[in-house]
């Protein structure tokens, strides 16, 4: 949830971001996983730094703890994920105004693929608009 707030403070409503609930969240990701997803977790020294969750041909999350950006941790669990994941290519949705995610999934290959999607959460109270992004399989 904290790596969340992180990413998204200064793009989402923060009294949006100040309500989240670990307990929420994962609900939400309970239902993502029994639907064939799967979590990998990144550690550094025994510690939780973040994680990734994907499915079938999709990148669902990539998130870390803000004190663990920068240090090559989101770089080993991108390719850690993509290299489990089947296909020919996969696909990932991000915030249109991130641009620091954006950045991230273009120096690892993905390429915008001019699709979009507008997303409401928070009961319709918060509008988020998605780009698309695409990238092959190895």
């Amino acid at each position: 949830m904290r790596s969340w707030q992180a990413a998204y403070a200064g793009l989402i409503p923060a009294d949006f971001l100040a309500r989240l609930s670990a307990s929420s969240r994962a609900a939400a990701w309970a239902r993502r996983i029994g639907d064939g997803g799967r979590v990998l977790v990144a550690e550094e020294d025994g510690a939780v730094a973040g994680f990734a969750a994907f499915g079938p041909g999709q990148l669902y999350a990539l998130y870390l703890l803000p004190e663990y950006w920068g240090r090559g941790l989101g770089r080993a669990l991108h390719d850690r994920v993509v290299a489990e994941m089947s296909g020919d290519s996969a696909i990932l949705w991000v915030l249109a105004t991130n641009e620091r995610a954006k950045a991230f999934y273009v120096r690892q290959g993905w390429v915008d693929d001019d699709a979009r999607q507008t997303e409401t959460i928070d009961d319709g109270r918060v509008t988020l608009e998605e780009m698309r992004f695409r990238r092959p399989l190895p």
